[in-house]
């Protein structure tokens, strides 16, 4: 079978029926997972802090340092959200914050440390590439000497926040203070190297076309043949609600769930070296998370305890163990509850 080019990718996302892109999507999934097994993870997110300088357009959640609602969690407040987490069978966090412009390596290493002192069934899927990029800038080191040295303290993952659309002409309007695409790619590839795998993730829906949508699938697909250090691809619609890009481009539209599913359908079919695709139900709700999973997605991510980032563009969808269990098993899948690299723990 040969690999699918960007022109026919972008033919089938403006072209394409979507049910058959949806029949498409689907049979490529049971040929990588034909025990038609959907997992997900109990896990919480923790956003240590929400102090961030680089003022991207697209985000609701962070503030300045010096913003009444500022903060940055201590060890005993993120041991107690840990230890509520650990009571409902949890096994990962989602670690990660805004980028705090006075927090340099050592500061995350002894958190790092304690954290995975403390709580060691936990495993600290942490720290997004715009965040080792700062961590690097501000301690004078490279992105190689950081992640080794979390990678040291107990880090064991990376997630592929961050991203947002890898074409720079959309970054140097949404977030023109964040890291370029090639520095995107380059913290990923350094983690890969040292053996920290990583998601790698797309916010669509903002100021970016069809063209940079598949230039963002083939920045990744050609990182994933070269070090495989992708574990999955996970995708979702630009929350507007509360955010100055909205303020700046008023009449931006919100993304259709037939968007998202066709989008989702298309990269099943062109990220060939992708094993695990993501279900977003926490931005598209769990009726079309559902369905997500009738297009190419076999994951259906997280119970998410804690949810904030996207909470604060408005968005608030709720789904417990329960719930997700009864989702898979009405589609006629085996629902499995999962740990960070993708280890079956559970089946029900």
């Amino acid at each position: 079978m040969s690999r699918m080019s960007n022109a026919e990718a972008l033919d089938l996302i403006r072209n394409a029926d979507l049910n058959e892109l949806g029949r498409l999507a689907t049979r490529r999934k049971r040929e990588l997972h034909p025990k038609k097994v959907t997992t997900f993870i109990v896990d919480r997110n923790i956003n240590y802090t929400n102090v961030c300088w680089v003022d991207c357009k697209f985000c609701a959640f962070y503030r300045h340092a010096n913003a009444d609602d500022a903060y940055v969690l201590s060890y005993e407040e993120i041991g107690k959200k840990i230890e509520e987490l650990i009571k409902i069978g949890g096994t990962q966090i989602l670690f990660q914050g805004g980028v705090h412009p006075k927090l340099k390596i050592e500061w995350y290493e002894d958190l790092v440390e304690w954290i995975s002192t403390h709580y060691s069934t936990i495993t600290i899927h942490g720290f997004s590439a715009i965040e080792i990029d700062y961590i690097a800038k501000i301690s004078k080191i490279s992105y190689k000497e950081v992640l080794e040295r979390l990678h040291k303290k107990g880090l064991f993952s990376i997630p592929g926040a961050g991203a947002e659309i890898l074409s720079d002409k959309v970054r140097d309007i949404i977030a023109p203070k964040k890291l370029n695409v090639s520095d995107w790619i380059d913290v990923h590839r350094q983690a890969h190297k040292i053996g920290i795998k990583s998601t790698a993730t797309m916010m669509f829906g903002s100021v970016e076309s069809d063209e940079d949508i598949v230039e963002h699938w083939e920045h990744i697909r050609n990182l994933q043949d070269e070090t495989s250090g992708f574990r999955a691809y996970i995708m979702w619609s630009f929350q507007a609600d509360n955010t100055k890009l909205k303020q700046e481009i008023p009449n931006l539209k919100k993304q259709s769930s037939s968007r998202y599913l066709r989008l989702l359908a298309v990269s099943r079919l062109y990220l060939d070296n992708f094993k695990n695709i993501q279900s977003s139900w926490v931005t598209q709700g769990s009726y079309i998370g559902q369905l997500a999973l009738l297009f190419g997605a076999n994951d259906l991510g997280s119970t998410m305890m804690e949810e904030n980032v996207v909470s604060a563009a408005g968005v608030q969808n709720k789904m417990n163990q329960e719930e997700m269990i009864q989702l898979i098993k009405d589609i006629g899948e085996y629902p499995a509850k999962r740990d960070t690299a993708y280890n079956i723990l559970e089946r029900f």
